[in-house]
């Protein structure tokens, strides 16, 4: 019976392939405000700006391919019984070949209601955009299916009970800073070995941790190299 890998990715995971992170000092929120483009209440006040700012982000993605890292989760699935949550809204992981993603966030590449936030209607990569006026089948207007800032996170359950059972977790690319993904390290069973992938030094509160001080696709190739010589 294959062991159980949980993997908590983030912003990190998917920077090498040249998704705009938020967070760094040339990221999204230099330029926008978060209350502008990641609250309801942002939503609300102007629409078109906010369709338009996931619209532009939509088509970064579909600029973009999977990095190594994505393909070296990926192929520890003949190993392992892999399991991805990801805090990253974007499809790399799947276009990588990743079969069991949890996303916490939301999924860029799909629209839900402005009413129904669990229903939700796949984009087409030939006609990516939502605009004021696109509507689901009842007439309500459309919206990114994205998790923003103040909203329910309706993920963290399912993600919380693969963690609970998992043999080893690993954390990329994340600086643990967003809740309620930070705290799935809780659940963490103690004595299962915890990997933190990251080039910069993150402040976890365990003291159980192995740190990887690499990117995402040379961190997952010593990952790799450490579980399968094990």
């Amino acid at each position: 019976m294959k062991k159980k890998l949980v993997i908590l990715t983030g912003a990190g995971m998917s920077a090498e392939s040249g998704i705009s992170t938020f967070r760094d000092s040339d990221g999204l929120w230099e330029k926008y405000r978060v209350e502008e483009v990641a609250t309801p209440e942002g939503f609300a006040a102007n629409p078109e700006l906010v369709l338009n700012f996931y619209n532009q982000r939509r088509r970064e993605l579909l600029a973009t391919k999977p990095n190594a890292g994505h393909t070296g989760l990926a192929e520890l699935e003949k190993e392992f019984d892999v399991r991805i949550i990801t805090q990253n809204i974007d499809n790399l992981h799947e276009q990588a070949g990743s079969s069991h993603v949890i996303h916490l966030h939301g999924e860029l590449m799909k629209a839900c209601s402005v009413r129904d936030l669990h229903t939700t209607y796949a984009l087409s990569p030939d006609s990516p955009d939502i605009h004021i006026g696109d509507t689901d089948p009842h007439g309500v207007q459309l919206r990114p299916f994205i998790v923003w800032f103040g909203e329910a996170v309706p993920m963290i359950e399912p993600a919380i009970r693969e963690v609970e059972d998992c043999d080893i977790f690993v954390v990329i690319g994340t600086s643990l800073n967003v809740y309620p993904a930070a705290g799935l390290l809780n659940y963490v069973r103690r004595g299962q070995p915890i990997y933190l992938i990251d080039p910069k030094e993150v402040k976890a509160y365990r003291n159980d941790i192995h740190f990887i001080r690499k990117g995402a696709s040379e961190g997952v190739k010593e990952l790799t190299k450490i579980l399968t010589d094990s």
